[in-house]
């Protein structure tokens, strides 16, 4: 009897343990999940924002359907450079990620197929092929110049036959550049950090 009794102790704290185990590792999956949550919430608001390429504008520099991260902090300390590539809202249901071409006070001129910043010879060799011609469009005509505005840029796709950008419409205001692309994060195979460019200006 007492053989019987000590067995069906045993069992029971055998149960015992098991399902303290489990509740001990669902609580910790639980804690993980929510710092991971929270870290994500504070990422998201705070320093950088996801972006799907949409469309072709970016060719081949950025591929459609690709999806990368926006670096929305490094602008609160310094302002946008030539040659950044950013994510700005457009309207509101759409953001574009197009480069920074000129900056406020540049005068931007094209001519022949080509930008040129106050009078000189924009150099985009390292992102467009000799064989690309930038048209003009309703804003900035071909053989026309504009002076880009205190706290605005003017911004280009690197697929110039294909993309509706400041030539289009006109500078944006700094307030709508929501961050500097970053990271692209999918998918996995093409997994980089964004390339910005820089001249000799």
């Amino acid at each position: 009897m007492y053989e019987q009794e000590q067995s069906g102790n045993t069992q029971t704290e055998k149960l015992s343990s098991i399902f303290s185990s489990i509740s001990q590792f669902l609580l910790s999956f639980l804690e993980t999940v929510v710092v991971a949550l929270v870290i994500s919430v504070v990422l998201y608001l705070f320093i950088m924002t996801p972006h799907e390429v949409i469309g072709n504008s970016m060719h081949p520099t950025y591929k459609n359907g690709e999806m990368l991260t926006a670096n929305k902090i490094v602008y609160k300390f310094s302002k946008p450079k030539r040659g950044d590539v950013i994510i700005f809202k457009y309207s509101d249901t759409q953001d574009f990620i197009k480069r920074v071409i000129g900056l406020p006070g540049d005068t931007v001129m094209l001519k022949d197929g080509h930008i040129y910043i106050n009078d000189k010879l924009l150099d985009e060799s390292h992102y467009l092929n000799d064989s690309i011609y930038t048209n003009g469009g309703n804003f900035l005509k071909e053989g026309s110049s504009t002076v880009v505005p205190d706290g605005e840029y003017f911004v280009c796709g690197d697929n110039r036959p294909h993309s509706s950008d400041s030539r289009e419409f006109g500078p944006i205001k700094l307030e709508n550049i929501k961050g500097k692309a970053w990271i692209v994060y999918f998918p996995f195979s093409e997994f980089r950090f964004a390339q910005h460019e820089s001249y000799n200006m």
